[in-house]
This record gives C-alpha cells, sequence and structure tokens, in this order.
C-alpha cells in the first residue's frame, strides 16, 4: 500500500506494437505511483501474422485482455482506497491501426464468423499488405490539381487506413459485406470504455485523417 499523497490520480495507458502500459499519476505532483506492463497475448504467439506477406494483424482482445491486466495490477499495487480517485484515463496508440466494424461499431473480430480472420482485426501501423493501394491512391492525388499529398511527405503511405480499409474490401468477400464503417484503435478504446461504440460517435482520429491525413 502506498502512503496518501493526493485526492486525484490519473492513468495513461500507451498501447504499443507488443503490450500494453500503463502508469497511475498523481494529478498535482505528478509523481508516478505505480506501473504495470502486459504482453498481448495472441501477438506473442505470432498470430495472425505473416512476415512474408507483411501482414501484421492484432485480435481486439490482445488490447482488452492487457488494459485489463494493467488495471487489475494498478489496483492490486496502490489498494481500492487510492484507486478510487482515478479521475481520468487518457490513451495513446500505434497509427494507423484501423478496423473494420458492424454497425454497433464492434470490431468484426469479435462478432460471429469472424474471430479468426485477420481481415476482421485491427491492422497494424506497419503491415505492407496495402502496398498496391497506396500507389493508386498516389497515382490519383498526383493527378488532382491540388496535390495535396504535398503536404504529407509528398506520398501516401501503406501504413495509413485508407490504404488499408481499401485493400481489405477488394480482397475479401466476405469482411466487406459484413463491414459498415472502419475506426481507428485510439478511437475505440475510449469508446469501448465510455460505451459510446456507434461509428457515429467515435470517429474522431478517423475523421481527421479522413479530412487529410497527418501522419
Amino acid at each position: 500500500m502506498i502512503p496518501k499523497r493526493t485526492e486525484n490520480y490519473v492513468i495513461g495507458v500507451d498501447f504499443g506494437t507488443d503490450s500494453c502500459r500503463a502508469l497511475l499519476v498523481d494529478a498535482a505532483s505528478g509523481d508516478v505511483a505505480a506501473v504495470s506492463v502486459a504482453s498481448y497475448p495472441r501477438w506473442k504467439q505470432g498470430q495472425y501474422c505473416d512476415p512474408l506477406s507483411d501482414r501484421y494483424r492484432q485480435h481486439p482482445l490482445d488490447y482488452v485482455e492487457s488494459f485489463e491486466s494493467t488495471m487489475r495490477d494498478l489496483l492490486d499495487r496502490v489498494g481500492a482506497d487510492e484507486f478510487k480517485k482515478v479521475r481520468a484515463i487518457s490513451f495513446d496508440t500505434t497509427g494507423s491501426t484501423p478496423v473494420l466494424t458492424d454497425r454497433a461499431g464492434t470490431p468484426l473480430a469479435l462478432c460471429p464468423g469472424f474471430a479468426d480472420d485477420p481481415d476482421a482485426m485491427f491492422i497494424l501501423w506497419k503491415d505492407h499488405t496495402a502496398k498496391a493501394e497506396a500507389e493508386q491512391i498516389n497515382a490519383l492525388a498526383h493527378r488532382w490539381e491540388v496535390d495535396f499529398t504535398a503536404y504529407s511527405g509528398g506520398t501516401y503511405s501503406a501504413e495509413w487506413a485508407w490504404a488499408k480499409v481499401l485493400h481489405v474490401l477488394r480482397t475479401n468477400p466476405r469482411v466487406r459485406d459484413a463491414a459498415y464503417a472502419w475506426i481507428e484503435h485510439s478511437d475505440w478504446m475510449g469508446a469501448l470504455l465510455t460505451g459510446q461504440t456507434s461509428p457515429r460517435r467515435c470517429c474522431g482520429t478517423a475523421a481527421r485523417r479522413a479530412q487529410g491525413h497527418v501522419a
């Protein structure tokens, strides 16, 4: 049990490539009260990835389970009374890491029939399966009167959302037919915790990418 320090704590959560990392921080002083790290279990086993084809996917349950693990660990480290003083949770994630969802905003990998389909999972930042789609986006953008890629490094990357989503829609008819929208990992986590998973209510990062991609 840590000594009393404050009436308010905040939690910062970083979803990295391999693990979820969480900090419990004194909101007044900035002192770190506790730290926890949890690996993604399926990712750790190499599931749903194929390096030969540059495919890197992560199951949404990896994010949920690792987040739950870190929260339980922080609770155990500081005790229930201190943990009740948490006032806010913030997230950061790797990007672009989109996933296709159903009408309720649920990632398709959490829907019946799609649990083991890599195209129904989050497409990790380093997934390069959408090279052809990125090339087509660039070719089209360079023909416009205003080439907006000039404001984002001169090229649209296969690591970015529109290319990834387009690739899945073109190559996987089952996922395409079941999909209603797509969402970024960073938006989905906040939506999940607040119960606002409708695509119309949780499109913060995705909306910014739609208006003009910022890497």
